[in-house]
């Protein structure tokens, strides 16, 4: 569905080519064909949106889903996601929006539809509003790509007092990360490896390393960060890779910079792969603490992830079947007053 909405951060090359500059893909596209993730086509040398507003899920959540453990914990989130992504992984869990088939790749150069509807930024913000949620996600399939509507969505949700948030792969570039920047709150980031082999073989795209120094530019724009490892075995398991992750987060973003290692399941083309076994997520959970990270969360195990101060133990935040948050109007523990980076919403 072509957009009339102006395209941002790309350039003219020879022969009517274009160059997009929102991911570290940087792709060059000939007239009449699509970027890698299927939400920009050149039509005639112009740079045109085929998502803008596209939702293909939306949803009111708790917070803690996305997952943010320590970023307004407690309240309830409107998430939205559309269709593709600049990743193609092996594993995607979402694969039937970010993976998107020939067909309906056909569609969206036609500037038809390829299923969903349309939200305009206004529309996306007042339903947040009337489910009564404190913020908005973009989530489901890759944000960045999907850069201009994510960024008339946050300003409008921030003069509405909501906060807003990212759950990315962090391949954005720090151009397009600097344009959304004064709008977005939180920055929860997949490092699905330190090996860029892993980036190139699983998820399809070069140089994936990058997402490193997004990162540390997501730090110095001044976004609260959580990370995310989806552990799959045979393939980023190994003690040195985990130890390398846990060890690049405490000592270049906090050492109170939670990190969800979550249990792989069998999905899209990685359906041979048995799940992460238990002891393998224990051991990611042990050299986290080795490497001096505070805060390390099991995911997709049922497990109830309470926070806990590491300076006197107190449960700081008890995640039951209801959210108990015991913390100080700083977002630090009410019994000692020790600094747990949590943004709290007063």
């Amino acid at each position: 569905m072509l957009s009339n909405v102006k395209a941002v951060l790309w350039e003219k090359k020879d022969k009517d080519y274009v160059q997009c500059n929102i991911c570290h893909n940087h792709c060059r596209i000939a007239p009449g064909n699509m970027s890698h993730c299927s939400s920009r086509t050149n039509v005639d040398g112009e740079m045109k949106l085929n998502t803008f507003g596209l939702v293909s899920s939306i949803a009111a959540d708790p917070i803690e889903k996305k997952p943010l453990y320590h970023f307004h914990p407690g309240t309830k989130v409107l998430s939205a996601g559309s269709w593709g992504c600049n990743f193609n992984c092996l594993h995607c869990q979402n694969c039937e929006i970010s993976q998107i088939t020939d067909e309906k790749k056909i569609l969206l150069k036609n500037g038809e539809k390829v299923g969903g509807h349309y939200i305009s930024p206004k529309n996306l913000v007042d339903l947040a509003i009337q489910h009564e949620c404190q913020g908005i996600s973009w989530t489901y399939n890759e944000p960045t790509i999907w850069l201009e509507y994510t960024i008339e969505s946050a300003k409008l949700a921030k003069e509405k007092g909501l906060y807003t948030a990212y759950v990315t792969n962090a391949f954005i570039t720090p151009e397009a990360l600097d344009l959304i920047s004064p709008y977005l709150d939180a920055f929860r980031a997949d490092i699905k490896s330190f090996d860029d082999d892993f980036y190139s073989e699983v998820c399809g795209v070069k140089n994936g390393t990058r997402v490193f120094d997004t990162i540390l530019h997501a730090k110095q724009l001044g976004m609260h960060i959580e990370t995310v490892t989806n552990i799959i075995p045979g393939y980023n398991d190994s003690d040195e890779n985990l130890r390398n992750i846990a060890r690049w987060i405490s000592g270049n973003i906090n050492e109170n910079t939670p990190w969800h290692v979550s249990r792989f399941f069998p999905l899209h083309k990685m359906k041979d792969i048995e799940p992460t076994p238990v002891e393998t997520l224990q051991k990611a959970y042990e050299i986290g603490m080795q490497e001096r990270l505070n805060h390390i969360y099991i995911g997709n195990l049922g497990t109830k992830n309470n926070t806990v101060c590491p300076k006197c133990n107190n449960i700081a935040i008890k995640r039951e079947l209801d959210i108990e948050v015991n913390l100080n109007e700083a977002g630090g523990c009410l019994v000692c007053g020790n600094d747990l980076n949590i943004v709290i919403r007063l």
